[in-house]
């Protein structure tokens, strides 16, 4: 006896926002991997991370991946797309926090001139999350790269004015950040568009935990995102999202604490490695577009994992 699915047509879809000089986020005319259901053109993006200052305080099993280039984020970002095949990279501007070293505007800004001329793939710019700087910060890197199609975030409500009026002047994207609420999310979007960012240069940042880390909650809110997306047809929802997940992962405890102090958890990098891997899969079935990963193995695990779901729901 044969059974035939039921089939959900949705009466919204994500929008399409180009990144880079031809690389495509979004567009789904339905839930994630539900190709039986509706199109879904491109695939979620994975952007490797890239820093403008070296992390001691990383874990051994990523500082180790990187340590010959941490010195030199050029040298790093191609080291992402030689040598792992990335994707994407997201241009952590880490340098430029007041809290730390307090890199100037120019500085940051000839930074990612630097990383953009020397790799050909989709680059994102990302600060520190301190309004005010990363509105200098970000307003400074649209001025120097006024050719490029780089997303620039995070915006907030904050900032949302300096920062998206300079992404429009350069006609640039923008990373809409807020803290875990489908309502802020939708308020945000409704302002920059008020301001005049147009709809298909706007990506949704919703807040990422990690496995462990408030994931579930980060989980439910990506729901309700898309719910309003594509069953709701809420044309204020219907941007790209984007998870930031590397930074919340690999700090977590159960991806660095040893297995001198906790015996039963394993080995500290297999358990680091899985610990993003189960975080930005879980993400994927949420109904993420883009995710911010870090370690090359769990990057290669998510592949196939995105390679999988694919082909099954193909059948």
């Amino acid at each position: 006896m044969s059974f035939d699915a039921p089939v959900e047509t949705c009466k919204g879809n994500i929008r399409e926002v180009v990144v880079g000089s031809d690389g495509r986020i979004g567009g789904e005319q339905t839930f994630p991997f539900h190709l039986w259901e509706g199109d879904i053109p491109n695939p979620p993006m994975i952007a490797m991370e890239v820093y403008d200052e070296p992390q001691p305080e990383w874990p051994e099993a990523v500082r180790k991946v990187y340590e010959d280039v941490m010195d030199d984020p050029v040298a790093w970002a191609k080291k992402c797309v030689d040598q792992f095949g990335a994707d994407a990279l997201c241009l952590q501007l880490r340098s430029t926090d007041p809290n730390g070293t307090d890199a100037s505007p120019e500085d940051a800004a000839e930074t990612v001139k630097q990383v953009a001329e020397a790799v050909d793939v989709p680059l994102f710019v990302y600060g520190t999350a301190s309004p005010d700087k990363d509105a200098e910060v970000l307003k400074k890197v649209a001025e120097a790269l006024p050719d490029e199609n780089i997303p620039l975030g995070p915006v907030d409500e904050a900032n949302h004015r300096l920062i998206g009026a300079a992404a429009m002047g350069y006609k640039k994207p923008v990373v809409a950040f807020t803290s875990m609420d489908v309502n802020l999310a939708k308020q945000l979007n409704v302002l920059l568009v008020q301001l005049g960012v147009p709809e298909d240069k706007i990506i949704m940042d919703p807040t990422t935990g990690a496995l462990g880390y408030g994931l579930e909650y980060c989980y439910s809110i990506m729901e309700r995102d898309r719910l309003a997306a594509l069953l709701q047809g809420d044309d204020k929802m219907q941007m790209p999202i984007f998870n930031n997940l590397a930074p919340e992962t690999w700090k977590a405890k159960e991806s660095r604490v040893s297995e001198e102090e906790e015996p039963t958890y394993g080995d500290v990098e297999t358990r680091g490695i899985l610990w993003e891997a189960i975080t930005a899969a879980t993400l994927l079935l949420a109904g993420t577009d883009v995710l911010v990963m870090r370690h090359p193995r769990a990057v290669e695990l998510v592949r196939t994992a995105i390679e999988g779901l694919q082909a099954q729901s193909k059948e």
